[in-house]
């Protein structure tokens, strides 16, 4: 187990509204990445959805979560960005409900993430990564342009599941 546990203490919501927490997900490599329909990093979703098929079945999961704080290229509801999702790229990974990833109401996931990964960094534009390791660590951070099948990716993904 991790010293700090905490990414696994805190709750989220889906995007039906549903508050769950990320406790759920302890013992997965997890993906986590800021998203937004309307940016020139969308197409990203399929490059996210490819890895995710790839690597579900051993412990990994994709968490993305919509903010519309980088040029406001996120304005739709949830139900318009899970149609979206599901339209244009087939995601069958989880997409949360919409939260500020900086900012005065930055979600107290970001918060953890940039303190653990980067202290005193921000999220700088949407499709900001962060893989964690099964007890919560975080093994990396990639910033937008690092597409999620880039060899480096890949390899802590693999990393992190062949870690018990």
């Amino acid at each position: 187990m991790s010293s700090d546990s905490g990414l696994f203490r805190m709750n989220v919501k889906k995007a039906n509204g549903e508050e769950i927490s990320l406790g759920d997900y302890q013992g997965n490599v997890l993906l986590i990445v800021n998203v937004a329909s309307e940016c020139g990093f969308t197409p990203q979703y399929e490059q996210l959805e490819d890895i995710y098929e790839e690597y579900r079945d051993r412990g990994f999961e994709v968490l993305a979560f919509p903010s519309n704080d980088f040029g406001g290229q996120e304005p739709g509801s949830n139900e318009d960005i899970a149609a979206f999702c599901e339209e244009n790229y087939g995601v069958e990974f989880e997409v949360f409900d919409k939260v500020h990833a900086r900012g005065q109401a930055q979600h107290p996931l970001y918060q953890w993430l940039l303190d653990k990964s980067n202290p005193g960094g921000q999220i700088d534009w949407n499709f900001e990564k962060f893989i964690i390791s099964r007890n919560g660590e975080i093994l990396g951070s990639f910033k937008s342009a690092t597409r999620p099948d880039d060899p480096q990716i890949k390899q802590m993904i693999e990393r992190g599941l062949e870690q018990e």
